[in-house]
């Protein structure tokens, strides 16, 4: 499977402050998996680190953290964020719509407890 990592997804994994699905747990300790974070997560990280006691555990060097997890950065591109602002009203959280726009554009299936995301049809494993 190719997989995509919603943002709390990433933060949970990394910290180990929580933990997903069986399901997802299985697919994301699975080595034959690929596995995405998308460039985007990092900045939602940033942007609300000062705010958010769950991020401030989060490494300061995120390049580290994907490494040693075994993951993929997934760049934005200018069709994501093309896609990403056209879609649907269904969610209003700019970094959840590039990541629905990203996972469909690449083939990806969107790891995410989010109940809204669902309504783009992109393919969500939880």
């Amino acid at each position: 499977m190719r997989l995509l990592l919603d943002t709390h997804v990433f933060v949970w994994a990394t910290t180990l402050t929580s933990s997903s699905s069986p399901k997802a747990d299985e697919a994301l300790a699975d080595p034959a998996n690929e596995i995405f974070v998308s460039a985007v997560s990092a900045y939602e990280i940033e942007y609300k680190r000062a705010r958010a006691p769950d991020l401030q555990k989060m490494p300061f060097d995120l390049d580290d953290a994907v490494r040693l997890q075994g993951l993929v950065w997934l760049p934005m591109t200018a069709a994501h964020g093309a896609v990403a602002a056209r879609l649907p009203p269904h969610h209003r959280d700019p970094w959840d719509r590039i990541l629905v726009a990203q996972a469909m554009l690449e083939g990806l299936q969107l790891v995410t407890l989010d109940q809204k995301l669902p309504r783009y049809g992109v393919p969500i494993l939880w």
